[in-house]
């Protein structure tokens, strides 16, 4: 078994029945979460027989790291996997006032969106809650900073994997120290688990994959829709932020002649008015889905934007980092090729004017 991803009650029964199990399990959650020891020779205050017991039958990390590519920008990616081969991406994102990163909270995704690579390697299996805090502490360990800031947005709908995205959010901030309040959770829009996340009264952030106010539009480009549509995925929304008292994030991709239209724009408006969120506007970084799909022109992302200022609404437009290393949203596909990975024939999607 591997150490990340136990509490300090987990690894204190692991210790059993040594009379100092609930010290050692303390000593041992520092190490690991927040000292991002790699190997038990680290652990020097530790007696040398239990590092020696402890090295015998268990592992630090339940990840290894496959390739690293680091960008000009200083972004670092890394493409990991639990020892069976089938990896994700995590992503080292450095600004000036913070660091951030961006976890996977499974291999591939099943949802099948039709902007996004990572649905084209196909869904394997859900991370434990081990494998999504491993990722944080091996990024870690790649910067001279400490990582403050996290956003679940990178391979898998991370509400699809609830019962170890809860362990890995209460790991993370009881154990390595992070504020809920950075802690970010992206969906495309489930309903059911959108409640049940609530219902966990974590102060963590909840950003929706909206991409579209207008059904018609939304449904073609993400199956999820179907079966929780725009007026029903707001209203958990909207229920979510009056439990938790967070402000909610709309992420709006912005694909050409798709979903960057004044009639959108204008319809997005209506749907945040009077609910406290921002909308970040996310211009599409072209990968290769077999849609068709190109980035919206500058002039059309300002018109776009401007439409929302003028309706009060508070926009963001996200900055594109690790562009050269496709470490962008959407472009989390990696070499991962999935058991059940197949290309989807293009969708008819409508071309709406402006």
């Amino acid at each position: 078994m591997s150490l990340v991803g136990a509490d300090r009650s987990e690894l204190a029964a692991l210790l059993e029945p040594r009379p100092d199990a609930p010290l050692r399990a303390k000593q041992i959650a520092r190490h690991i979460y927040q000292r991002g020891a790699s190997d038990f020779d680290q652990m020097s205050d530790l007696p040398a027989e239990l590092r020696e017991n402890l090295a015998a039958r268990t592992r630090i990390m339940p990840l290894e790291v496959a390739s690293e590519l680091e960008s000009s920008d200083g972004v670092r990616k890394l493409l990991v996997h639990g020892g069976d081969h089938q990896v994700v991406e995590c992503v080292l994102l450095p600004y000036e006032d913070r660091v951030s990163c961006c976890v996977s909270t499974q291999v591939g995704c099943p949802m099948g969106c039709r902007f996004c690579a990572t649905g084209l390697g196909g869904y394997d299996r859900n991370l434990t809650a081990g494998e999504i805090v491993g990722q944080v502490l091996l990024l870690q360990q790649r910067s001279s900073r400490r990582i403050s800031h996290l956003a679940m947005m990178g391979m898998g709908e991370p509400l699809l994997n609830l019962p170890n995205l809860l362990k890995a959010l209460r790991l993370l901030h009881d154990e390595v120290g992070m504020s809920y309040r950075n802690l970010t959770v992206s969906t495309v829009g489930i309903v059911p688990q959108i409640e049940a996340l609530a219902e966990a009264k974590l102060p963590i952030h909840l950003a929706l994959s909206l991409h579209s106010p207008l059904d018609e539009v939304r449904d073609a480009l993400m199956p999820v829709n179907h079966k929780w549509p725009v007026a029903e995925v707001m209203a958990a929304m909207r229920s979510y932020q009056r439990v938790t008292g967070r402000k909610i994030t709309i992420e709006y991709l912005l694909i050409g002649d798709i979903t960057d239209t004044p009639e959108q724009a204008a319809a997005l408006a209506r749907l945040v008015r009077g609910v406290p969120s921002v909308v970040n506007l996310i211009p599409f970084n072209w990968v290769d889905t077999g849609e068709g799909f190109k980035r919206p022109d500058r002039g059309r992302v300002r018109a776009f934007r401007g439409i929302l200022e003028a309706q009060r609404v508070n926009v963001t437009e996200r900055v594109e980092r690790g562009h050269d290393i496709a470490a962008a949203c959407g472009q989390l596909a990696g070499q991962h090729v999935g058991r059940f990975a197949r290309r989807h024939g293009p969708s008819v999607l409508p071309v709406l004017s402006s």
